[in-house]
């Protein structure tokens, strides 16, 4: 049985393994990854550039979708086999890369 570590206050600390990284540069033009695996139910997004990012089967990411400050981390969920991660540079930004990191 696995144990959970736990913090000082007696609570578990979510902890996942590194997956399957794929990595997407992005610039005006939107940059997608491929599906996540099917067992895959959350990812590590982070870019290295102000951007909009969106997940979803097909996405195409505009400025109107989520924004991620430069350096930002962010672990959302995911549908395993199906969605994938688009990315656009922000207003005012400039061409960057994108990590998704699947978390298992």
């Amino acid at each position: 049985m696995t144990r959970a570590t736990i913090d000082n206050n007696g609570y578990p600390i979510p902890a996942f393994r590194l997956g399957t990284v794929q990595v997407a540069s992005y610039d005006a033009s939107v940059a997608i990854s491929n599906a996540v695996g099917t067992a895959t139910r959350l990812v590590r997004i982070a870019c290295s550039t102000a951007a909009h990012v969106l997940i979803s089967a097909a996405p195409t990411a505009t400025t109107s979708h989520s924004y991620f400050p430069a350096g930002h981390v962010e672990i959302v969920a995911v549908r395993g086999g199906i969605d994938k991660v688009a990315a656009i540079i922000a207003v005012g930004s400039s061409a960057g890369v994108m990590t998704v990191t699947e978390l298992v």
